[in-house]
């Protein structure tokens, strides 16, 4: 979009900030931009080689799977309405790991629909977008692109989650932006609340609070983005109340090809992975960390990553490394190579209960 009021998001954000870390660039297409009224379209094509041997289970499979980030597509809205610019965008994510389950019936999200009012006060969205608790810490991945640890038994690949990080649940919100003042941006939101205590008497008496705070400089040549991110919500039924909150911080430094992250997260009453409409039976903690260093030189981008979770409500502790290459050949095209080593286990006995070493080849188009 080339109106810069409208700020980008989810997928648009999540790209951009990976690509932007190697040599490549992401632009929407622009479809419509006459008379204040713009119109673009933006996508994100990947597959991937995968080659898994789980240890526990003794077994070697060779699949065909898409990346942590699924097929998308997106839709980009914007309206000058003089003092006030009136933006929107809805975006439909796909996945090709059920070719055989749903032949013809592919799944398909929709992590994004909202609306944006921007003006001199900052931004107001509407609608359904990713949460700000961890945001900054996925989006700002550098294996974001790549495909990470073993996820869900559909096949979903789960990057850094519930090995550094938890998931920033897309959900149903009102959210404010802040401008940008001098580096320093703030946004704040009430979201849709997640039934933690289904059962008589069930409620949720007040919105679910996400926050985010982030900052980034640039100190000659040295580029920093630092950031503060949180959730607090209260579910209780007739017998049960269940407090979940979290704090999620990082850091990037930046100069001249090498790259190096830092980021990691604390809860409690909350399962490191999602929150949803499901019973937690306690406040447990859990908390994560996530070191990550990467260099680029020409068209390649060369990625080391390191994550740990360890978690009393999920009861289990993972360890995650990967070691990527990403190579530009062009400002839309993209391969990938990763070698990623997973393992977890259960804290009640100490039994291993997954360990999988991962190869995945892939390539990756956007426009």
């Amino acid at each position: 979009m080339n109106n810069n009021k409208v700020t980008k998001s989810g997928l648009a954000l999540a790209v951009a900030a990976s690509m932007l870390a190697g040599s490549g660039a992401q632009a929407a297409v622009e479809v419509y931009n006459q008379d204040g009224t713009s119109f673009s379209v933006d996508g994100y094509f990947n597959a991937f080689y995968v080659n898994r041997d789980d240890k526990v289970a003794d077994v070697r499979n060779s699949d065909i799977k898409m990346g942590f980030l699924p097929n998308t597509i997106g839709f980009n809205f914007s309206k000058d309405m003089g003092d006030l610019t009136l933006g929107g965008r809805s975006s439909f994510w796909t996945t090709i790991n059920d070719s055989l389950q749903s032949p013809t019936d592919t799944s398909i999200d929709v992590r994004q629909l909202y609306a944006t009012v921007d003006g001199d006060f900052g931004q107001v969205l509407i609608g359904k977008d990713f949460g700000l608790y961890a945001r900054s810490n996925i989006f700002l991945d550098e294996l974001l692109m790549g495909f990470g640890s073993p996820g869900a038994a559909t096949g979903v690949s789960f990057g850094n989650i519930r090995a550094g990080y938890p998931y920033p649940n897309p959900s149903a919100q009102i959210t404010y932006r802040s401008p940008d003042m001098a580096g320093l941006k703030v946004a704040a939101g009430i979201l849709e609340p997640a039934n933690t205590t289904p059962g008589a008497g069930s409620e949720q008496s007040a919105p679910r609070f996400e926050a985010e705070l982030t900052y980034s400089a640039d100190l000659k040549g040295l580029s920093l983005t630092g950031w503060l991110n949180g959730r607090h919500q209260s579910s209780e039924n007739a017998t049960t109340k269940v407090d979940s909150q979290g704090i999620g911080y990082g850091l990037k430094a930046s100069v001249a090809g090498l790259s190096v992250t830092a980021s990691g997260f604390t809860s409690e009453g909350d399962v490191p992975v999602l929150i949803s409409d499901e019973l937690l039976a306690s406040e447990e903690d859990a908390d994560g960390y996530l070191l990550q260093g990467s260099y680029t030189q020409g068209a390649n981008r060369f990625v080391l990553s390191y994550g740990e979770t360890d978690s009393d409500q999920g009861g289990f502790e993972t360890e995650n490394t990967s070691f990527a290459v990403f190579h530009d050949v062009n400002s839309n095209f993209k391969l990938v190579a990763e070698y990623n080593m997973f393992e977890e286990q259960a804290k009640s006995n100490g039994a291993t209960t997954m360990d999988a070493n991962t190869l995945a080849v892939g390539a990756i188009v956007t426009f």
